[in-house]
């Protein structure tokens, strides 16, 4: 039997998507990403410095640091205040990792740009969204810095997204929801670039196992998805042209 989507899309359909740049008043770069039911809020703050293993190199960072609020699944969680669960730093990681793929840091110069993913509603694709909202919210702060005269030229790279699949009674599914990430067997987070060049998988079997023809599946799904996510980012960027060239 075959699994049926609570929501009527197909296997390889992501949930309706969108970009509410300029979402906040004060960060450079702002956006309210939206996947379905799940809500992101990711800004990007600006700084003069490096870490101390960068100070003196002419280039720049990237870190980020990622929140789920407490009222955003629904039973309410306690925050997370003077110590970090081993799950809330492993994303993080994971978005500065995914993000920092995008950027020349020697055109940043000695700035630390941070990338803030907020999650205030979760339904599933959280760290996804986050990756792929961030780097919306990147590029208008990157903007900004050009407009500004802080930037001679664009240290962005490129475009990075990331979207979830997984199995489901053994067949491929795209961008999970909540009820498919409880009850699927295999569960994936690809990220790629605007090449469709993979920067990173994290996946592991659930229950049972995984063959490399089902693996196969799941990356030709998840290329499918970031297409469309990376269409969706550049209509959020009026100017994306302007920041970088896709070769």
């Amino acid at each position: 039997m075959t699994w049926q989507r609570i929501d009527g899309r197909t296997p390889g359909e992501l949930r309706p998507h969108s970009f509410y740049p300029n979402f906040t008043r004060f960060a450079p770069g702002s956006v309210l990403a939206k996947c379905g039911d799940t809500q992101v809020l990711c800004t990007v703050s600006v700084a003069e410095g490096v870490p101390k293993f960068l100070v003196g190199s002419g280039k720049g960072w990237l870190t980020a640091e990622y929140r789920m609020l407490p009222s955003a699944t629904q039973k309410r969680q306690e925050r997370e205040l003077m110590k970090l669960s081993g799950r809330t730093q492993e994303i993080q990681r994971l978005i500065g990792r995914s993000l920092r793929a995008a950027l020349d840091f020697e055109a940043l110069g000695e700035r630390t740009l941070t990338v803030d993913a907020d999650v205030l509603q979760a339904d599933a694709g959280t760290r996804t969204m986050a990756i792929t909202g961030g780097f919306v919210a990147l590029a208008h702060a990157i903007s900004q810095l050009l407009q500004q005269g802080v930037l001679e030229r664009s240290p962005l790279s490129g475009q990075v997204a990331a979207v979830s699949v997984g199995l489901l009674q053994g067949e491929p599914f795209l961008d999970l929801n909540y009820v498919e990430d409880v009850a699927a067997d295999v569960d994936f987070n690809v990220v790629m670039n605007h090449k469709l060049e993979i920067i990173e998988v994290q996946g592991t079997a659930e229950a049972g196992t995984f063959n490399r023809h089902q693996l196969n599946q799941l990356l030709d799904f998840s290329e499918q998805g970031i297409q469309q996510l990376l269409i969706a980012q550049r209509n959020a960027i009026p100017d994306w042209h302007t920041l970088f060239v896709l070769n």
